[in-house]
């Protein structure tokens, strides 16, 4: 039976451009043995989310995220509930591409990024997993709360698509004059800190907001959060720690830095204050909340040669378990059973 695929597509990503180069995008994957189709995302709420739930019901082999940032967190949250997964692979076409750096994905050129699908390469990647009292939602990047982690709540999608990047940059700028510190408790694999924090981080890369230094000993898929706590809202203070981030990525050593590897995190607020979630760039609930890092959750196709050695892959235990699935499963031609098995075993 021929494999399945499908496009989940943001119109307005890509300066708009997206949907002019669709057929040609269509057409490598069809080259690839796919019967492919495709899905504009509408303006409801959580188009694409709802989207790629259903293609998981509907046991597609591959989806496709076409977009911005914001449209991948949205397919990777409408299958991370699933107990079937489909394979993702992503044609970066937002504003900062953040997960498509991290996998060394073209970006620039939608038709070679599709094109990867050729080599026939992928990675099982960590999401985490975010509980607040409101509701349970996923990430694929970063988590973040403080003034600076709100500015993208701040740029709007006409913005983006006409200014790019520099939106961010001039709206980062209004706000460091508003930058505070808020009171929280943060509990940790093996400690917590009881403290003010202008700024949190929670990362399963090194790259955030197209700086590829925030995380530099980021390993991929290791089961473990990067946990920052900036402890400082002195504007004199937070500059040099953003100078030596953009060049050498020794703002971590700084005393008024705490960094850490866990696989959880809670957080506490200690006053009234109000501290809302970004996840990968979209609004994620507000504090109280705790993490959990789902490891190595979905496959995902990437460009492996120039990453291989940021990657914990999986374990030889782990292979053992699979081959011992394919065989014991491969006679029954259940790909949806055998792929759902497959994941289980090696989160």
């Amino acid at each position: 039976m021929m494999k399945r695929a499908r496009i989940i597509y943001n119109p307005s990503s890509g300066r708009e451009t997206v949907k002019r180069v669709l057929p040609d995008i269509l057409a490598v994957y069809e080259q690839a043995g796919y019967e492919t189709s495709a899905f504009q995302t509408t303006p409801e709420p959580l188009s694409a989310q709802k989207e790629a739930a259903r293609c998981c019901d509907e046991g597609f082999d591959l989806l496709i995220a076409a977009g911005g940032d914001g449209t991948v967190h949205e397919v990777m949250n409408g299958i991370a509930e699933k107990e079937y997964r489909p394979t993702v692979a992503i044609i970066p076409a937002g504003t900062t591409n953040d997960y498509a750096r991290v996998l060394q994905i073209p970006r620039g050129n939608f038709v070679e990024a599709a094109k990867l699908i050729e080599n026939e390469e992928s990675i099982f990647m960590d999401i985490g997993k975010v509980i607040t009292n409101e509701e349970t939602s996923y990430f694929m990047n970063i988590a973040a709360m403080g003034n600076l982690a709100e500015l993208t709540f701040e740029v709007s999608p006409q913005l983006k698509t006409i200014f790019g990047y520099l939106a961010y940059v001039v709206k980062g700028a209004e706000l460091v004059p508003q930058i505070r510190a808020v009171p929280v408790h943060i509990d940790y694999e093996g400690g917590s800190y009881e403290g003010e924090a202008s700024l949190v981080f929670i990362a399963l890369s090194s790259t955030v907001g197209g700086f590829n230094k925030i995380v530099p000993d980021k390993v991929l898929g290791d089961g473990k959060f990067s946990l920052i706590i900036v402890k400082t809202a002195n504007v004199f203070e937070l500059m040099p720690l953003a100078r030596k981030l953009l060049t050498d990525g020794t703002h971590l050593d700084s005393p008024k830095i705490i960094h850490k590897q866990t696989n959880f995190v809670d957080l506490n607020i200690l006053d009234q204050s109000r501290l809302m979630i970004n996840l990968d760039g979209e609004y994620g609930g507000d504090a109280p909340v705790r993490f959990e890092n789902l490891n190595h959750h979905i496959e995902v196709i990437a460009n492996v040669s120039p990453i291989e050695s940021e990657i914990r892959d999986i374990s030889e235990e782990e292979r053992a378990k699979m081959e011992s699935i394919f065989r014991n499963e491969l006679i029954s031609n259940d790909h949806l059973t055998l792929k759902a098995k497959i994941s289980k075993e090696i989160e």
